[in-house]
């Protein structure tokens, strides 16, 4: 991860001018906005009561496959890639 791929929350996080934070998500538009605010009644009315908000929907999530393929697959890429984890330890004396 790099600064660049935070660089957008940073710049609605506004750290250094708090007051000028703006919300960029609204319930009468889709709801795709990343800024949104939350009134401490609201959070407190919540069952569990938790700051673990959310409200943007992960779409590649829809269609995901059976836990069984998916296994399956991250299996396969583990083994996929071992052989290339065990080219750069080799060198290191591992």
């Amino acid at each position: 991860m790099r600064i660049d791929n935070l660089q957008d929350f940073i710049d609605a996080y506004c750290p250094q001018a708090r007051h000028q934070r703006k919300e960029s998500w609204y319930p009468e538009k889709p709801p795709e906005g990343r800024s949104r605010k939350f009134a401490c009644a609201d959070v407190i009315a919540r069952d569990k009561t938790s700051l673990d908000l959310f409200w943007i929907k992960d779409k590649s999530l829809d269609n995901l496959p059976e836990p069984e393929v998916l296994a399956e697959k991250i299996i396969d890429n583990i083994e996929a890639g071992l052989p290339n984890f065990r080219a750069v330890a080799q060198p290191l004396g591992s």
